[in-house]
C-alpha cells in the first residue's frame, strides 16, 4: 500500500495561533461546564435517526468519506449525513470561529494538533465510554485527550519512518538498513557522506533534515528515544534545560556541523528521488509519491522505524473525530463516528486513500503488514506519542522551529538554543 495523498503532518500548515483562538472565545458561547471535568457522552441503543453534518478538512469533498457515509445511511435508513468539505488552510479559523459563535456543526475531522486547544474553549463533547480506548494506538488516542478526559476518536493515524536509498547505503559498506541505536546511526551517516561525489557521484549529503517550519516533528521524538520529555504534566513545568534535550539538540546541530544535510530548505523528498539525499525522516505520503512519480525506484529504497538510545518513540499525528458541545443531532454523530472508527470501515478507509488507520486490528484487516516497507510504519504506530496537550502548544512548536533553525545555520550555540527554549516557553504558558 502506497499514499499518494498529502500527509497530514503537511496539511498543519493550517495552523493558527492559540492566542487568536482563545480571544475568540471570549465572543461567543457560554461556557456550562468546565473542559476537562465533562461527563462522557452517551449513545443511544437504535439506528441513527436525522441529520447529520459533518466537516471534512480538504480543498474538495472526500470520495472515500463518501462512500462510508452512503453505508451507514444504507444501515441506517432515517439518517441523512450531509459532509461538507472545509479546506485546511481555513479550517482552523472557521471552527474556532465556529465554537466561539455556538454555530458548528455536528462533527468534524479535527487535525491532531488542534484538539486540546478547541476542547479548552469547551468545543467538543467528551467522549462516550462505550468507545474503548484499547481499540486504538495508545499514541493517538492520547491526541484526543485534554486535561485527562478525551474529546475524540481517533480516525487517521500519521508517524515518520527512515526512508533510505539502498542503492546508496550499499556503497558505503552498510550491507542491510542503518543502525537503530543513535550512535550507530550516526556512524553510518558518516559512512554515507564520505561516498558523496565519489562511490555516489550524484550524492551531495547522507540525510534530510527540517528546517523551520514544522521542524519540531522530527526533533521532538529524539527528545523521548533519549528518555526524556520538554513538559511535565504533573508539575505543569517545561523541562527544556534537562540532558535529554540537551543530546536531542546536540544531535540535529552535528548533522549540520558536518555538513550532512542541506540547509537551503530544497524539497528533500524530491532529493532523495534524485539522490541527491541518502536518508530522509518523512511520514507514509512520501512512500506514495515515490511509488507513482518514479516505480522504477520501488527497488531501491526501503523503510526502518526511527533509531533511539533509551526507548524506541516516535510522534503521533493524524486527525481525529469529535462532536461538537452544540450539535443538534449529537446521537446521530456519535453514532456515525463509531460507525467509521470500527476497524472494518478504518480499514476500507486506508485502502481506499492510502491513510493510516488509527486502530492495530484495523491496520490487521487491511492487510498492510504485507507490504515491506509498511512494516516500519507499524512498528513506529506502536511507541508514538502526542504532544503535550496544552492549549499554547502551537506557540511552543513556533517557538521550537525558530530556535532550531538558529542551530542550523550555526547562529547560537546548543546551551544558547537550550535556555531560550526554557525560557520562552515558561514565559508563554500552557494556557488554560
Amino acid at each position: 500500500m502506497y499514499t499518494t495523498r498529502p500527509s497530514t503532518r503537511t496539511l498543519q500548515i493550517a495552523c493558527a495561533t492559540v492566542a487568536a483562538a482563545l480571544l475568540a472565545t471570549g465572543c461567543g458561547r457560554s461556557e456550562d461546564s468546565g473542559p476537562g471535568t465533562d461527563a462522557p457522552a452517551e449513545i443511544s441503543s437504535g439506528k441513527a435517526k436525522g441529520k447529520v453534518v459533518m466537516w471534512s478538512m480538504g480543498d474538495e469533498a472526500d470520495k472515500d468519506l463518501q462512500s462510508l457515509a452512503k453505508k451507514f445511511e444504507q444501515q441506517n435508513p432515517d439518517a441523512d449525513v450531509q459532509i461538507t468539505a472545509v479546506p485546511w488552510d481555513a479550517a482552523h479559523e472557521k471552527l474556532t470561529t465556529a465554537i466561539a459563535a455556538g454555530n458548528t456543526p455536528d462533527m468534524s475531522i479535527i487535525g491532531s494538533t488542534w484538539m486540546a486547544e478547541m476542547a479548552a474553549m469547551n468545543g467538543f463533547q467528551a467522549t462516550p465510554t462505550s468507545i474503548e480506548s484499547s481499540d486504538f494506538y495508545p499514541g493517538q488516542w492520547d491526541t484526543t485527550k485534554y486535561k485527562d478526559t478525551s474529546y475524540g476518536v481517533p480516525f487517521v493515524a500519521d508517524t515518520s519512518v527512515i526512508y533510505y536509498r539502498t542503492d546508496l547505503t550499499t556503497k558505503a559498506g552498510i550491507k542491510a538498513a542503518p543502525a537503530t541505536d543513535w550512535d550507530g546511526y550516526l556512524k553510518d551517516l558518516e559512512a554515507i557522506q564520505a561516498t558523496a561525489g565519489k562511490q555516489n557521484p550524484k550524492l551531495h549529503y547522507a540525510a534530510g533534515m527540517q528546517i523551520g517550519f514544522n521542524a519540531w516533528l522530527f526533533w521532538l521524538p529524539v527528545v523521548w528515544q533519549h528518555g526524556g520529555d520538554i513538559y511535565d504534566a504533573e508539575t505543569k513545568k517545561f523541562t527544556f534545560d534537562s540532558p535529554e534535550v540537551t543530546k536531542a539538540l546536540e544531535y540535529y546541530a552535528d548533522v549540520f556541523k558536518q555538513r550532512m544535510a542541506p540547509t537551503d530548505k530544497t524539497d528533500n523528498k524530491l532529493n532523495l528521488q534524485n539522490g541527491v539525499i541518502a536518508t530522509l525522516q518523512q511520514g507514509p505520503s512520501t512512500g506514495g509519491n515515490l511509488h507513482k512519480d518514479v516505480p522504477e525506484l520501488d527497488s531501491k529504497w526501503k523503510t526502518m522505524p526511527l533509531p533511539y538510545a533509551e526507548q524506541p518513540a516516535g510522534l503521533a499525528g493524524g486527525s481525529d473525530l469529535a462532536v461538537f458541545k452544540d450539535a443538534k443531532n449529537a446521537d446521530a454523530a456519535w453514532k456515525f463516528v463509531r460507525f467509521l472508527t470500527e476497524p472494518a470501515n478504518l480499514a476500507a478507509y486506508a485502502k481506499a486513500s492510502g491513510n493510516l488507520p488509527a486502530s492495530p486490528e484495523a491496520w490487521t484487516e487491511a492487510k498492510l503488514n504485507e507490504d515491506e516497507k509498511m512494516k516500519a510504519f507499524a512498528e513506529q504506530l506502536k511507541v508514538t506519542k502526542a504532544p503535550p496537550a496544552i492549549t499554547t502548544w502551537q506557540q511552543i512548536a513556533d517557538t521550537i522551529d525558530s530556535e532550531l533553525e538558529k542551530l542550523a545555520y550555526s547562529k547560537a550555540t546548543v546551551a544558547e538554543v537550550q535556555k531560550t527554549l526554557q525560557s520562552k516557553a515558561t514565559s508563554i504558558g500552557t494556557g488554560r
